[in-house]
């Protein structure tokens, strides 16, 4: 089993969640987040000042799948949440020792 982490833009969450849907996966976890990456942020101009915004509001996504379905959900994130311009985010593929379903006491894939 893997733990998928996907950071990518604001607007692409609903292609993101519905994409994921269509491949598979049952469930995820989404937080509002902010970061930068190599761009360090942006610079904009409000009423003639000029200030510099350092972190940039991103969506963080998190599902477990197993690893039969690994490679179609991270096809299906990457298609989804591009746009082919910097800042389009990351996915971090982690892996996952154990899984219990608190409700049932299931074990690892039975309890995704």
């Amino acid at each position: 089993m893997k733990l998928i982490v996907a950071i990518i833009r604001t607007f692409k969450l609903d292609e993101v969640r519905d994409a994921l849907g269509e491949a598979g996966v049952s469930g995820i976890t989404v937080s509002e987040v902010k970061g930068f990456g190599r761009q360090k942020g942006h610079t904009e101009l409000y009423r003639g000042a000029e200030y510099v915004v350092d972190f940039l509001p991103k969506i963080k996504i998190e599902c477990a799948v197993p690893d039969a379905l690994l490679e179609r959900a991270l096809e299906a994130i990457q298609a989804a949440a591009a746009t082919g311009k910097v800042g389009d985010g990351k996915i971090l593929v982690l892996p996952i020792e154990k899984t219990i379903r608190i409700r049932t006491g299931e074990l690892d894939e039975d309890a995704l």
